[in-house]
């Protein structure tokens, strides 16, 4: 969700990388060419977005239960929803992202919360961004899923936020495909950095 450096790599400084080789069946070589050429990047960008999304979710997915769903079968899903399945699945869903983030990252507090979320975000092809203006910060979901979806997600982000900074004033705009939860966290809030 954020609009600035990556976790590992500060305003001022460059991530460090190193050069490294592997050997791979020319079958896979081959593939990666044709998709870094259709997606007008490097063959070193794309293995790197690929690795990124292995390190930070993929490994994961089998040790904490994730399966791919369709868009289609959520989109017909929260055309069912009303508000109480709504608070149904919120109360189900917190746990869950709870232990997520526990298991993940070893600890739970807001950061590592708004880290796991952005990187199944990622993982699952949503688009989200992270903007920061002053001391608020602007989490931006665009999920294409529908206006209950759109409500599911207001609400589950609330509830998050409350846990933590009981206090503080969230304000939303919602549409049908996309959500923007506004909060004052400070401008030194790095949600990469802990």
């Amino acid at each position: 969700m954020r609009s600035t450096p990556s976790k590992n790599q500060s305003n001022t400084q460059k991530e460090k990388t190193r050069s490294i080789t592997y050997r791979l069946p020319s079958k896979i070589i081959d593939e990666l060419e044709t998709i870094a050429m259709n997606n007008k990047t490097s063959q070193n960008v794309l293995v790197k977005q690929i690795l990124e999304k292995y390190v930070n979710w993929d490994r994961f997915g089998d040790k904490i239960g994730m399966i791919p769903i369709p868009r289609g079968i959520l989109d017909s899903l929260g055309a069912e929803m009303n508000g109480d399945d709504i608070n149904e699945i919120i109360k189900s869903v917190l746990p869950i992202i709870k232990d997520t983030v526990l298991f993940m990252k070893g600890k739970y507090d807001l950061k590592r919360c708004i880290e796991t979320l952005e990187d199944y975000m990622r993982a699952s092809g949503m688009k989200s961004d992270h903007r920061i203006e002053g001391d608020l910060h602007h989490f931006i979901i665009q999920h294409e899923l529908g206006m209950n979806w759109s409500f599911f997600t207001e609400q589950l982000l609330k509830e998050i936020f409350i846990q933590f900074m009981p206090n503080k004033n969230i304000r939303f705009q919602t549409t049908k495909n996309t959500v923007i939860a506004t909060i004052a966290l400070g401008s030194d809030f790095n949600e990469h950095d802990y």
